[in-house]
């Protein structure tokens, strides 16, 4: 049986290239200020979601959280290398320059 054009669009709209995790930190490399609600509202997920990926990036060495009066900002640590194999001689800020760009 072969798919329609609108079937094959259905099934591509139902993942992202990147994962929620790449995705909170792209968000936060493009703005260091922004509020974790407005990450949330963004990417698509909850607020508590962005904070356990916040939490498990800062972790990992990935992020950095630095307290400014009331509010936070963040550093993407862009020396850190990628978690899986296939890709671990790529380092984050290579990845977020390729997708963010001059921005």
């Amino acid at each position: 049986m072969t798919r329609s054009a609108g079937q094959r669009d259905e099934g591509a709209k139902a993942w992202t290239f990147f994962t929620n995790h790449a995705l909170v930190l792209l968000c936060l490399a493009r703005d260091p200020r922004m509020r974790l609600r407005e990450v949330a509202d963004l990417v698509g997920i909850t607020e508590r979601t962005v904070q356990r990926i916040v939490s498990e990036l800062e972790t990992s060495g990935y992020l950095r959280i630095l307290r400014e009066g009331r509010r936070n900002r963040y550093r993407v640590v862009g020396s850190a290398t990628l978690r899986h194999p296939l890709e671990g001689q790529c380092k984050v800020g290579d990845v977020i320059e390729c997708v963010l760009g001059d921005e």
